[in-house]
């Protein structure tokens, strides 16, 4: 996967990257620049844990801004890749439509996992997506 194309903004020790598959519309991921022997989320301290806060304020604001959820969810599972990364994801009562593509939250009031994995929309509104996202952040 070229995860560089889906680069939405890095800051001093994080990265937002939007999420592939956007099955819950705006799902985004932090990931932690540089690991620096922390393999755990909860050991993260000073500087590189507040500036994930305060990005994931902003990435929450972006997101009710631009596709109003009705709700978050956050994980930070890390295993399929071990590097600290959390999940932001959106989801959503109602269907949402962007760019002409419909988004439907079909396991709203579940856990968001497991997700539909062969929902695929168009390269250029993923982008489309990402570029929002981006004017926001």
């Amino acid at each position: 996967m070229d995860y560089d194309r889906l680069l939405i903004r890095s800051y001093t020790h994080w990265e937002v990257y939007l999420h592939e598959n956007q099955c819950y519309l705006g799902r985004v991921f932090l990931l932690l620049k540089k690991d620096e022997g922390i393999d755990d989320f909860l050991e993260i301290t000073g500087e590189v844990r507040e500036e994930f806060f305060q990005i994931g304020l902003i990435v929450k604001s972006a997101l009710k801004t631009l596709f109003k959820p009705d709700k978050m969810n956050y994980a930070a599972l890390s295993n399929v890749s071990p590097k600290i990364h959390v999940h932001i994801v959106p989801r959503y009562k109602e269907a949402r439509e962007f760019s002409g593509a419909i988004f439907v939250d079909t396991r709203w009031g579940k856990n968001y996992a497991p997700y539909d994995r062969s929902f695929v929309i168009e390269e250029t509104i993923l982008m489309k997506i990402r570029d929002a996202l981006a004017g926001q952040l």
